[in-house]
């Protein structure tokens, strides 16, 4: 996957963060016409929010594979969405938004279907800490990103499990051959405290600086 600068990584972090705010006080964010060429052409995207008072816990995390806009615009549209919609949480209140909250955008590639001779081999061809997992199979689907295997202690066959859970199925669909297996890359930009500074999170504990 092409990856992005850190300047335009720290945009969209910044842009979520904004939108949400400015979605509390009742105005939109207006995308900017004139953003690098990277931000204007439609790229996967998901936009995570973690709580600072649990210990980085999950508070919210929507996104889109399948994108039909910019990467900025769909950043915008999550972000909002992970901030209200979450079926999963209540949503943020606005005091909440500004004292707790760190904001988390992860770009994705394109998904790469997963093509074996063997169903068993599946776990042989994924790798945590570098591959997110989406399953597709009996009309509902699955997505975990790159940092959810590794935050949690995953090997390969538990992260299938989970994906496979995610989507509603029982956790060893994927053995049986009755899903559709794809992996993607992600490149991640996560606040380091509640609107502060932006970095690029490398997984498997290896940071960047910016």
């Amino acid at each position: 996957m092409k990856l992005l600068s850190m300047y335009d990584g720290r945009m969209l972090v910044r842009t979520a963060r904004e939108t949400i705010t400015n979605h509390f006080d009742g105005k939109n964010f207006e995308v900017t016409a004139n953003v690098g060429s990277e931000l204007s052409v439609p790229r996967g995207v998901f936009v995570t929010l973690l709580d600072t008072i649990k210990s980085g816990g999950l508070r919210g995390c929507i996104g889109n594979p399948f994108p039909k806009t910019s990467l900025l615009s769909e950043t915008v549209r999550c972000a909002i969405e992970a901030a209200t919609m979450d079926p999963r949480f209540p949503p943020i209140r606005p005091d909440e938004f500004l004292q707790n909250i760190t904001v988390e955008v992860t770009i994705l590639s394109p998904l790469e279907h997963i093509v074996v001779k063997s169903q068993l081999d599946l776990p042989l061809n994924i790798q945590i800490g570098r591959d997110g997992l989406f399953v597709d199979g009996a009309g509902t689907r699955g997505l975990l990103l790159p940092q959810v295997g590794v935050d949690e202690g995953f090997d390969e066959e538990e992260f299938l499990n989970q994906c496979c859970l995610k989507a509603g199925l029982m956790p060893d669909a994927w053995v049986a051959g009755s899903v559709k297996v794809a992996r993607f890359q992600g490149q991640i930009f996560s606040e380091d405290t509640p609107g502060g500074r932006v970095r690029e999170r490398k997984l498997r504990g290896t940071e960047s600086k910016g």
